[in-house]
């Protein structure tokens, strides 16, 4: 079955879905968030086949969230590591943690962020960049932005 792809779409949730639109991928990139860098500690901590995980990686390293260096030559072995722009993918998968945190269990969830030095629980918010003020989808439009050159 062929996938619809996404990624000439004139909508910044269509493209994001276009990169992260498999379950593989958000996983991957939330093992990369927690410090694991190496093939095999990702493919045995989300316990997936290797040949989806050398493909998620690839396609990570090709959109540059994620560079590969090398760390032993007899074999060689490659370490991954977030880009700046992968560092930025963050704050969608806080997103989806929040979400799925609020309305994905009965009950607490089994897992919590915490801040590395207070340990205090993070709830993570989506607010506006310009005023700090939690984003309210009642009060939202999408609207034309008027800085973008428009498809011929």
């Amino acid at each position: 079955m062929r996938r619809t792809r996404f990624d000439d779409w004139p909508c910044p949730i269509a493209r994001t879905i276009d990169l992260l639109g498999d379950w593989w991928t958000p996983l991957v990139l939330r093992e990369a968030f927690a410090g694991r860098r190496r093939f095999d500690e990702i493919q045995q901590a989300l316990d997936i086949p290797k040949a989806v995980l050398s493909a998620r990686l690839a396609r990570l390293v090709d959109e540059g969230l994620m560079t590969k260096e090398p760390y032993e030559d007899r074999p060689a072995r490659y370490e991954y590591r977030l880009t700046p722009k992968g560092r930025a993918m963050w704050d969608v998968l806080a997103a989806m943690w929040r979400w799925g945190s609020d309305w994905a269990f009965d009950g607490e969830p089994p897992a919590i962020l915490s801040d590395r030095e207070t340990h205090q629980e993070v709830r993570p918010l989506i607010v506006d960049e310009e005023t700090g003020a939690p984003l309210d989808v009642r009060r939202i439009r999408m609207r034309r932005n008027p800085r973008a050159e428009l498809p011929a």
